[in-house]
């Protein structure tokens, strides 16, 4: 089974790709404590500015404390927010940063949605605080560089820790009706174990259905929102199971403004965060006719969606 959360949303930096800003340079060659100084902006929300790094960069993993916060310690499964600049070791200029997007970058904690140097280097770390992080090749891109970083580069992040959530195992909420036999029936399981999924032989519909099979009374769920959830995704044809955060272990952050499969982002706007969801997708809102490495060419997709929490 081969993950498809690349397909579902569009890229980012931390994710598989590098964007490169035009950000000005740092004509400073200053270092502090063995980790480039900030030159400009060294408060917490400030969009800062890095000095190149002087000699030879460490070999393992730096994390320094620019400023603490004073708010709870992040762990593994966390659902973060977080502002970032990020500058190779031995340039002067960043390679990308939110700060200029004006959108800060959600991600769940030790789920591998970014390199290993993030996920090692903030766990512990306070919401509120800023932290400089230092990364060497194997935490960062390794060998094989990513869009405008060298190979073997170590990496310099400044990260801002704005907010964290933690994520409940599963939804929970009222049971509703699945009375409609020629839909999906989703198990209604509370364990945090992947919920069954049984598909009908009849057709499927037309038409993308979003139903509730659990019913919370949390947040609605707005396009602005980055949704953190637990999915099975099935083919309606073959009834095979194509992709499923239960087999890894870990959740998944979808930024719904960046989602581009269409029914899965339209069938989650407007549900309430700490509900389980059955989606039917048709392949007009879907992969539409073009093959998806398991999923055949005009596809109806079935998801069983635990949303749990948003950012």
């Amino acid at each position: 089974m081969r993950r498809l959360a690349g397909l579902l949303v569009v890229p980012l930096l931390l994710l598989s790709t590098a964007a490169c800003g035009d950000d000005k340079a740092s004509d400073s060659t200053s270092t502090k404590n063995g980790a480039p100084a900030i030159t400009a902006g060294a408060m917490f929300g400030e969009k800062p500015t890095l000095a190149k790094g002087e000699g030879t960069p460490p070999k393992e993993l730096k994390t320094e404390v620019i400023s603490e916060g004073d708010g709870a310690k992040l762990k593994n499964g966390d659902a973060i927010q977080v502002n970032y600049l990020g500058q190779a070791w031995d340039s002067d200029k960043p390679f990308d940063n939110s700060f200029d997007r004006k959108q800060p970058f959600d991600l769940t904690l030790g789920a591998g949605m970014v390199i290993q140097g993030w996920d090692k280097g903030l766990v512990g770390q306070k919401v509120g605080s800023r932290v400089e992080l230092v990364i060497p090749p194997d935490l960062g891109y390794g060998e094989q560089g990513q869009g405008d970083i060298k190979p073997n580069a170590t990496l310099v992040f400044v990260v801002d820790v704005l907010k964290a959530t933690q994520i409940p195992a599963s939804a929970k909420g009222t049971e509703a009706a699945q009375d409609n036999i020629d839909l999906p029936k989703v198990g209604t399981n509370t364990d945090g174990k992947a919920p069954s999924v049984k598909i009908p032989a009849s057709d499927p519909p037309k038409k993308l259905v979003s139903n509730y099979v659990l019913e919370a009374k949390g947040d609605v769920v707005k396009e602005t929102d980055s949704v953190v959830v637990n999915y099975v995704g099935m083919v309606w044809k073959d009834k095979k199971t194509f992709d499923s955060t239960y087999e890894t272990g870990k959740t998944q952050t979808f930024p719904l403004a960046q989602v581009t499969l269409k029914g899965l982002k339209d069938g989650l706007i407007g549900k309430t965060v700490g509900s389980r969801v059955l989606l039917v997708v048709p392949p007009s809102e879907g992969f539409g006719d073009e093959a998806q490495q398991s999923i055949p060419a005009k596809s109806t997709l079935v998801f069983a969606v635990d949303i749990l929490a948003k950012m």
